[in-house]
């Protein structure tokens, strides 16, 4: 049998920029980034990050139910409900024997972590919580999510490090091409904005130290990029084979066309400097998805801010894509969200191809040299894009790169 199209028909999202896909549309689109001092960092050598606009977590899942999640879950949970109103899929009229959950996440449950550690330090054992284990397994966001929507087929986590959110979806594409399950909710959730989490990052000279001006501290391929700010969110992406998809009336909002998975072998936190595995991922998405170099019209790269990072991954996107197609990268104004960025990234990607525009880089002053891309600045790009990549690449070596079509 042929591999069957999938389509991605739903989107759910909570980010910096905004609560939900249309916040978050606008606010990449506008360019500005949402980097900003934080009180819980006060007196740390990094104290700034982007965070999610305020929003009540118990009112939208009700007080007890978010008192016994970590906000990790908390997020995953709210991002796949509302993916799942997206995709106008119903929980109670679906045969949820059918229905996968898999969700990435690179760090975990942060918050729970910290503070339940203080509390056993501060007060003693009789002060932690009961649900401390069930709120920090790395498979929790995973399950809360199929508890809370009645998905009952496999239900999965993945952890990539920074490409965790990215790995979920080619899972989630493989449980659908096998026919293990009928749609997949997929995606990646990371709220990590916590003391510990970015004393580690700092101290491994990973965050940009603007601490006198946040706003401009994440600049993908900019020429005074120092780092990459910390960020929180989740993404959660809908998957049905396409003829399923139009079988129930609903149009998607793009195909998930090809998958590329790699790994460097080559250092725990430094990519090959020749992009070895990075190349080997782009040039398995394409041939996964059956397309030329050339009929990629854009690249949601991972263009992390950070001065080696930034300069491997466009050197290999040079040699793999010498045409030069529109390279944004949303974490000039979205931040790092760790496992959840892929997912992130991968439904933007999914809106440049529905909206024909390909966003801007946040504080892209001056391009380093040594850059060659055709990088979108100052404002986004009108562009009809029949194709385009998103990129995602961790801690371990992971390299994921994703491909998607217009439907």
């Amino acid at each position: 049998m042929s591999r069957p199209d999938i389509a991605v028909t739903g989107l759910g999202m909570l980010t910096p920029a905004g609560i939900g896909v249309e916040a978050t549309w606008e606010g990449v689109l506008d360019g500005k980034s949402t980097a900003a001092t934080s009180e819980q960092l006060a007196g740390l050598p990094v104290d700034f990050c982007c965070s999610l606009p305020h929003f009540d977590t118990a009112e939208v899942l009700g007080r007890r139910t978010a008192h016994r999640l970590d906000r990790s879950s908390q997020l995953a949970v709210v991002a796949a409900r509302a993916a799942l109103r997206d995709a106008r899929l119903d929980p109670d009229t679906w045969d949820g024997t059918r229905v996968g959950v898999v969700i990435g996440c690179g760090v975990g449950a942060a918050h729970t972590w910290e503070t339940q550690g203080r509390r056993l330090h501060e007060f003693g054992p009789r002060r932690v919580s009961p649900l401390l284990l069930p709120m920090i397994g790395p498979s929790t966001p995973a399950g809360e999510v199929a508890l809370a929507t009645g998905a009952r087929g496999p239900s999965l986590a993945t952890g990539t490090a920074c490409a965790s959110g990215a790995t979920a979806i080619v899972i989630a594409r493989d449980l659908l091409t096998s026919r293990q399950c009928d749609v997949v909710i997929t995606g990646g959730t990371e709220a990590c904005n916590t003391p510990l989490i970015l004393t580690g990052l700092a101290q491994l000279g990973a965050l940009s130290t603007r601490c006198d001006d946040p706003a401009t501290a994440s600049r993908p391929f900019d020429q005074a990029r120092d780092g990459f700010v910390l960020g929180e969110a989740a993404a959660v992406l809908i998957l049905e084979r396409a003829q399923d998809t139009i079988a129930r009336g609903h149009r998607p909002r793009a195909l998930l066309v090809g998958c590329g998975s790699t790994t460097d072998a080559y250092h725990p936190t430094t990519p090959h400097p020749e992009g070895r595995g990075i190349k080997h991922a782009l040039l398995t998405a394409l041939t996964d998805a059956g397309l030329g170099a050339s009929d990629i019209g854009h690249v949601n790269a991972h263009g992390t801010s950070t001065r080696l990072n930034d300069t491997v991954e466009a050197r290999t996107l040079q040699a793999v894509l010498p045409h030069r197609p529109y390279v944004t990268s949303t974490k000039g104004v979205l931040g790092h969200s760790l496992g959840a960025t892929g997912a992130v990234e991968a439904a933007l990607t999914v809106l440049s191809i529905q909206h024909s525009l390909v966003p801007p880089i946040a504080n892209l002053e001056i391009p380093d040299p040594n850059v060659d891309l055709n990088l979108v600045a100052n404002a986004p790009v009108e562009q009809h894009v029949e194709a385009a990549l998103s990129n995602s690449f961790g801690f371990g070596g992971h390299n994921v790169v994703l491909a998607f079509h217009s439907p």
